[in-house]
């Protein structure tokens, strides 16, 4: 065997196995519940408690409620306290497990001492940072964002350093009795740079890496962190979007989202959120950027929601 033809089989394995890998991961996106078995008493083991954050409605609300049906009481924090005595009164009666709700508007800077003194005492399990807002209805261009300093102040705040201090106030319990679960809800936007959601997809970027970070950190003292990047749900943030194959309703993608629980530190949550994902990142960069792409998702977006302002 001369060296030309050993270089052609070394190669040949190489690329045979690079398809076996790519097989493999295909079959555990397809077949979650196969790969990555959950014990039915996973999420009771972590705590007695989860918190979940954005929860009086939409993908929130889902969250706490699967929780609560795994035999978890639940925190549920949000703005509206209205909302979220509601949400409180349906999740006890489905379930029977307690809700206890506070009131916070993440979009303001001091917020965190009442939530703090609140979950001190508590056993808590599971954090899901659900909470997040658009900057506006309509996707525009950065500079055509009414109050624009208001906004980068209002939607920081609320995407970003809500997810950071509500790590900060579980993170140490988790810790100290090593063992937890922490999912950080950004999106798939959010898997490029995408104009007329620049903000928006920036701040979700940084829940992608912060949350990576924190996992490579804590991983060995057996917490799951995870960042869950989902394309269409149909929520109000999404205009309520009609359920099909690739926009799901909270309450299903919810329950799919957490069968990919121990897939690794991202996940899309879904099989065609997944393929969505491999198709965006495939796809040259140069084609999201064009002006007249940017254009039609506006109209898009404007027609869809019955608007035609910001």
């Amino acid at each position: 065997m001369d060296f030309l033809e050993s270089v052609f089989i070394v190669i040949g394995a190489g690329v045979m196995f690079s398809y076996l890998l790519k097989t493999i991961t295909l079959l555990k996106v397809l077949f979650p519940k196969f790969w990555y078995i959950l014990p039915m008493n996973f999420f009771t083991s972590m705590g007695e408690w989860a918190v979940v954050t954005g929860a009086s409605e939409g993908v929130g609300r889902a969250y706490a409620l699967q929780l609560a049906k795994h035999g978890m009481n639940v925190v549920i924090i949000s703005r509206s306290i209205e909302k979220l005595k509601k949400t409180a009164e349906e999740i006890e009666n489905t379930t029977g497990k307690t809700v206890q709700v506070l009131a916070a508007d993440f979009t303001k800077d001091n917020v965190y001492e009442p939530i703090e003194n609140a979950l001190k005492d508590l056993n808590i399990g599971v954090l899901v940072n659900n909470v997040g807002i658009l900057p506006t209805r309509i996707p525009c261009k950065l500079l055509d964002t009414d109050s624009l300093e208001q906004r980068f102040n209002e939607v920081i705040n609320c995407n970003t350093k809500a997810m950071m201090q509500m790590c900060r106030i579980v993170l140490p319990g988790m810790e100290k009795r090593e063992k937890g679960v922490i999912l950080n809800v950004s999106s798939g936007m959010a898997v490029i740079p995408f104009p007329t959601y620049t903000l928006y997809t920036a701040t979700k970027a940084c829940v992608d890496t912060f949350s990576q970070g924190l996992q490579a950190e804590y991983k060995a003292k057996g917490i799951i962190i995870q960042v869950v990047t989902p394309f269409g749900i149909s929520t109000q943030m999404s205009n309520y979007m009609k359920p099909n194959l690739i926009t799901y309703t909270p309450e299903d993608f919810v329950q799919t989202s957490l069968a990919y629980l121990k897939a690794g530190d991202k996940t899309f949550g879904s099989i065609s959120h997944t393929i969505i994902g491999w198709i965006v990142q495939m796809v040259p960069i140069q084609y999201f950027h064009t002006e007249k792409l940017q254009e039609k998702l506006i109209e898009f977006v404007k027609e869809r929601s019955g608007s035609k302002t910001l």
